[in-house]
Parts: C-alpha cells; sequence; structure tokens
C-alpha cells in the first residue's frame, strides 16, 4: 500500500511540474497573453452592444430624444475605444517583457528553429517535423500550432488581421492646392491600428472578400507660417502665434468601422492528399471602400520657450469639428504591404464658411 501511494505521489509531481513548465514556457505565456488580448476587445464589444441596446430601447420608449441618444451612443463609443486601448496596451507591454525574458534566459522555451521578421518558429528539440513545430506571429498576434493547424486556420472562410497604417495627412482646401497649404505636407500625418476580418464571398473562389472590422485613426496637422487654429464662436482659424513655436501640431482621434471589398489575387493551393484550399495575403490586392465612424478627441499642442523655460501647452476641445466621419478609401499593394488612401466626404470643421476635407495617403500593412 505505501509503494502504491508513493508511486501515485511520484506520477502526481511529474504531471504538475509538466503542467507547470508548459505554463511558464515561452509559447504558453504568449498563448495566455493572446487569449487575453481576443478576450478584452470580444468584452468590450459585447459591452458597448448593450450600451448602445439600452439606448436605442429608451429612445424608442420616449424616455430620451433622437439627440440624446445619439449623444449617449458616442459617449459609450469613446469610452469604450479608451479601454480596450488602455487594455491592450498593458498586454503588449507584457509580450514585450516576455520576449526580453526569453533573450536573458530567464523563460522556458523548446528549442528555437528558426526567426523571420515577426514570426518565430520554435520546434522539439528531439522532432523536426513540420507539424511538431509552434508558430508564434508577433505582427498579428497569432500562434500555430504545426503546419496543419497553420493551414486550416488561414484557409477558413473568414480570418483576422491586426492592421496598422500610417503616412501623410493633410487638408484639402476649396480654392488651393498642396503647393500653398497651410498645413505641413510632410510634418503632417495619420496612424491608423485596428482589427479587421476577411470574409471570401464565394466558397469556391478566392477572388473577391469582404474586409470589415474596426481602427482607431489619428489624424495629425502642423500649421505653416507660426500658426495655431483658435475657436472664434462657429468659426475655427489659424492665427499666427505671439511666439515662436517649436512645433504646433493638431489631432484629431477617430473610431471608425472600415468596409472594404478586397480583390485578392492568391491562386488556389493544393495539400498533399490533392485538396484544394485557399490562402489570403499571399499576393497582389486591391480594396475599394469606406469608413464611418465618431470623434473620440481632439487635441493642439504648442511647445514654444520663454525666458529660457520650455513650455508645452496641451489644448482639449472640440474646436467645432465634426462630431461624426464617413469617406472613402481604396488601397493596393502585394501580400501583407499596401500604399493606401482615403478620403473624408464631411469637412472637418462642421460650420467654417469654406469646407476643409481631410485625405491622407501612406503605407498600410495587413498582419494575417
Amino acid at each position: 500500500m505505501q509503494k502504491i501511494i508513493f508511486y501515485t505521489t511520484i506520477l502526481l509531481l511529474t504531471l504538475i511540474s509538466k503542467v507547470s513548465a508548459q505554463e511558464n514556457s515561452f509559447e504558453g505565456r504568449a498563448k495566455q497573453i493572446s487569449k487575453r488580448i481576443d478576450s478584452i476587445v470580444r468584452l468590450e464589444k459585447q459591452a458597448l452592444k448593450e450600451q448602445v441596446y439600452v439606448i436605442d430601447k429608451n429612445l424608442e420608449e420616449g424616455i430620451i430624444t433622437k439627440s440624446e441618444a445619439m449623444n449617449l451612443k458616442q459617449k459609450a463609443a469613446d469610452e469604450s475605444a479608451k479601454s480596450i486601448e488602455a487594455k491592450v496596451v498593458v498586454e503588449q507591454q507584457k509580450i514585450e517583457y516576455l520576449i526580453q525574458d526569453k533573450i536573458n534566459g530567464l523563460v522556458q522555451y523548446d528549442t528555437i528553429k528558426k526567426r523571420r521578421g515577426t514570426t518565430i518558429i520554435i520546434g522539439s528539440s528531439s522532432n523536426d517535423s513540420i507539424n511538431d513545430v509552434t508558430e508564434i506571429n508577433l505582427g498579428s498576434f497569432k500562434i500555430y500550432n504545426g503546419e496543419k493547424n497553420k493551414i486550416r486556420r488561414r484557409s477558413k472562410r473568414t480570418t483576422s488581421q491586426f492592421v496598422f497604417a500610417a503616412g501623410l495627412n493633410n487638408l484639402i482646401t476649396e480654392g488651393e492646392n498642396f503647393e500653398n497649404s497651410d498645413y505641413r505636407v510632410w510634418g503632417s500625418h495619420f496612424y491608423e491600428w485596428g482589427t479587421t476580418y476577411n470574409t471570401r464571398i464565394f466558397k469556391n473562389n478566392n477572388l473577391l472578400h469582404a474586409k470589415y472590422g474596426l481602427s482607431v485613426m489619428y489624424n495629425n496637422l502642423r500649421p505653416t507660417e507660426n500658426r495655431y487654429f483658435v475657436k472664434n464662436g462657429e468659426q475655427t482659424e489659424l492665427q499666427t502665434g505671439s511666439v515662436n513655436f517649436d512645433e504646433s501640431r493638431f489631432r484629431n482621434v477617430y473610431l471608425v468601422a472600415p468596409l472594404h471589398l478586397e480583390f485578392d489575387f492568391t491562386p488556389k493551393k493544393f495539400n498533399k492528399e490533392g485538396e484544394a484550399y485557399f490562402r489570403t495575403h499571399e499576393s497582389l490586392r486591391l480594396g475599394i471602400g469606406g469608413y464611418g465612424g465618431v470623434r473620440i478627441k481632439s487635441k493642439q499642442i504648442l511647445k514654444y520657450e520663454v525666458d529660457d523655460t520650455r513650455i508645452k501647452d496641451k489644448q482639449k476641445g472640440d474646436f467645432n469639428v465634426s462630431n461624426f466621419i464617413y469617406g472613402l478609401s481604396a488601397y493596393i499593394g502585394y501580400k501583407q504591404t499596401s500604399f493606401y488612401v482615403k478620403y473624408d466626404l464631411n469637412p472637418m470643421f462642421k460650420n467654417n464658411t469654406v469646407d476643409q476635407n481631410n485625405v491622407s495617403l501612406g503605407i498600410r500593412f495587413d498582419f494575417n
């Protein structure tokens, strides 16, 4: 009886140590972080959906007006976007710490076979089979357990991507061109990041896809000739500063829902058994569509020096900027990288006598 208890104890301790080692390994910790990010986005979207449902219900019952409902929805969307951004930043820092721990030898991991760009391939030290390796794609926050798992997930009819875009940003003003723009052409930028879903429209044809998702968009403008924005009643104007600005920057942040019809020319593939399957983002791609969303915040940042004292002035407000945004966008590229252009159909300032529409062009990355 004592021998049975002894061997049972040894077996349990062995199992516990194996489970613990897996959880503390690089792969295990990376999976946990990835799951937490997915959970954050899913829960925040569900919470926002429930809030919008309650607001619509109150509107139908006459408890609130249509204007109040729109304000409540915008407030709920703003809070949801801020919450997602804050929580995901924490998890991104954990990924950075995890990678640094791996480099310093402070985390358990299997033998690393190779590393390509943002992808880390990890395999067993005793078996080099492609179906016994783990691929960690840092760009798209995805982990594939073996080649079969990777093919199955990436050839699904609906796949997901992490999207990041950056480039030049400016305003198209009626009667003016970029040579006479009020904003620095090379100094004004935009940034966009978010998650998209890509659904193949036809079951047995890979050409047409519906691409949709949720993004946070940052549009920055840097006025020329030492000027800054001033709100004058319902008008927002550029005025020359009384001090010399080291930097004058105006930023609008939006939460948008992009929707594109994507043409993907990735050809059909076949596995070893001769079965056909489809991949995306492995050839020429073209997307045409648009976006719509709400403004989260507007901020003006002024940096200057007075009596050898450096001053950074942050001004927050609506600056008469339109609360809603909608426009057209398109991209063309190869594999994950594309040339990207977008144009706001609504003017940036809602009451100005001369309409000014935001236009952006740059590079877009779809990490599949």
